[in-house]
């Protein structure tokens, strides 16, 4: 997204900014993350540099404490970014929607995680749709859907209703032989852009050490699934 000119809000509720920042360093920088502090200056800044040259968008991270944050807060911030920096995001990252906070209900009483949940993902998607942004998120999903070898929209975990919201749902998966190979399945599951039958598997390589993704091939067979991806979109 930075290299194409986008701004990226990168919002994280679980670890900490620097940690974050030094990942997608490492990343950009198609360099190792513990080799970051090993660079020498001059090699640092001349990689920079170069980056600097071809990356035209804009990256922020904000971090915030757990189950604290709602979005009436992610509000606050992007109109302090325009205000201050003159900068409006096209893509928010949210790390996780399942750590944030309702802004309109209070869980407990007849408030359930379900309905708790549900509306937290309403309010995250009318904030997208309100500045014009495409926002990605993850949450966790159910004891079933660990061990389910064909994982679906019922398998999110505490909330049917935050898989209603999203227009776009994705599952990862990985099986003993897929971690050798540092790679997952993607298991399209919901889809408001298209059939989500059309490349409803496929697998993504993943650089650990630079957190990079890469689309190799697809696959037929469903494997266990260790987490799944949001999108809720303009």
């Amino acid at each position: 997204n930075l290299s194409m000119g986008q701004n990226v809000l990168y919002i994280t509720m679980e670890m900490a900014e620097e940690r974050i920042a030094e990942r997608i360093d490492a990343n950009l920088l198609n360099i190792a993350t513990e080799d970051i502090k090993q660079l020498p200056k001059d090699l640092y800044e001349n990689k920079i540099a170069r980056l600097r040259a071809k990356t035209q968008g804009k990256l922020i991270i904000k971090e915030y404490p757990t189950r604290a944050a709602t979005a009436l807060t992610f509000k606050a911030f992007l109109r302090e970014l325009k205000i201050k920096k003159n900068v409006v995001p096209d893509v928010i990252i949210i790390d996780y929607i399942g750590i944030c906070a309702s802004s309109t209900l209070k869980l407990g009483g007849t408030i359930n995680t379900n309905t708790y949940q549900g509306s937290i993902g309403a309010e995250i998607r009318a904030m997208a749709i309100e500045n014009d942004a495409v926002v990605w998120s993850a949450q966790q999903l159910n004891r079933e859907g660990f061990t389910s070898s064909d994982p679906d929209l019922n398998n999110t975990a505490d909330s049917w209703d935050l898989a209603g919201i999203a227009d776009f749902y994705m599952m990862l998966t990985q099986s003993e032989e897929l971690a050798k190979l540092n790679q997952y399945q993607v298991i399209q599951v919901k889809s408001r852009y298209g059939d989500k039958n059309k490349n409803k598997r496929f697998i993504i390589g993943v650089d650990k050490e630079r957190r990079s993704e890469e689309h190799t091939s697809e696959l037929q067979s469903p494997c266990n699934l260790v987490c799944r991806l949001l999108l809720e979109k303009k």
